[in-house]
């Protein structure tokens, strides 16, 4: 059994609150890969990159992603990065999958850019955008459906999940 749905897309996309909205839809289950990491390192996100390296937290990344899609039978949320694996992004071709897009004012909105986003240090706007220059194809890449978040609430993407997915 495989997940129900896979959402990926950037920071500030709504992943794991879509991804809470969309299994309470279906009744079923959330999960969320950065929570996994954080689960299994026993240290957040953000502690992971200052003190082991990005490197070091996408090779956990990695290895949740690949346990969350064999074990979780639900909703799942991947972490914003996740798409960067060759081998997770071969893996999510046997997955439907949605990819959360949205654009940097609502983002921000959403974010924040706080210092708990380390790959959005410096200057965060900046930062974001490249990010997404970099990732967009990714996800575009790897995506089923697509679904634009700005300017919705959580409920309306949620539904709209629901809709364009099939589910």
């Amino acid at each position: 059994m495989t997940p129900v749905v896979v959402l990926v897309g950037p920071p500030g996309a709504g992943k794991s609150t879509a991804a809470r909205l969309v299994a309470t839809r279906l009744e079923t289950t959330a999960r969320d890969t950065d929570e996994d990491v954080e689960r299994l390192a026993r240290a957040a996100v953000s502690d992971i990159f200052v003190e082991q390296g990005e490197e070091a937290f996408r090779r956990l990344e990695t290895s949740a992603v690949r346990a969350a899609l064999r074990e979780h039978h639900g909703v799942l949320a991947l972490g914003g990065g996740s798409v960067l694996d060759a081998g997770t992004r071969a893996a999510l071709g046997a997955h439907r999958v949605v990819f959360l897009d949205v654009q940097i004012t609502d983002a921000a909105k959403r974010i924040g850019f706080n210092r708990d986003r380390p790959l959005l240090l410096g200057n965060p706007r900046a930062q974001w955008i490249r990010l997404m220059a970099d990732r967009r194809p990714l996800y575009e890449q790897v995506a089923d459906v697509t679904v634009d978040t700005d300017g919705k609430s959580p409920d309306e993407v949620a539904d709209e999940i629901v809709e364009r997915a099939g589910l």
